[in-house]
């Protein structure tokens, strides 16, 4: 974890964010001496896994066979 002030967050900020991006660091921001902010790496979302509500989800259907002309709804026939 790095701790910066104002001043030096602003005067090296991309040398801050390149060792956070690489590194995987924390830099803690401070105004006189108390944290304001943290500048964390970015956490991606692994978008292969399903949110836990769509698992549950069960078709008692077959949804690519083509619906007969009964099973359309009226205003779409």
């Amino acid at each position: 974890m790095i701790a910066l002030n104002i001043h030096e967050t602003k005067t090296h900020l991309s040398a801050i964010l390149a060792k956070v991006e690489q590194k995987g660091e924390t830099a803690v921001i401070c105004r006189h001496g108390k944290p304001i902010a943290d500048i964390v790496p970015h956490a991606r979302k692994n978008r292969n896994e399903l949110h836990p509500v769509m698992r549950k989800i069960k078709l008692d259907y077959d949804p690519t066979e083509p619906l007969s002309a009964d099973e359309w709804p009226e205003d779409l026939r």
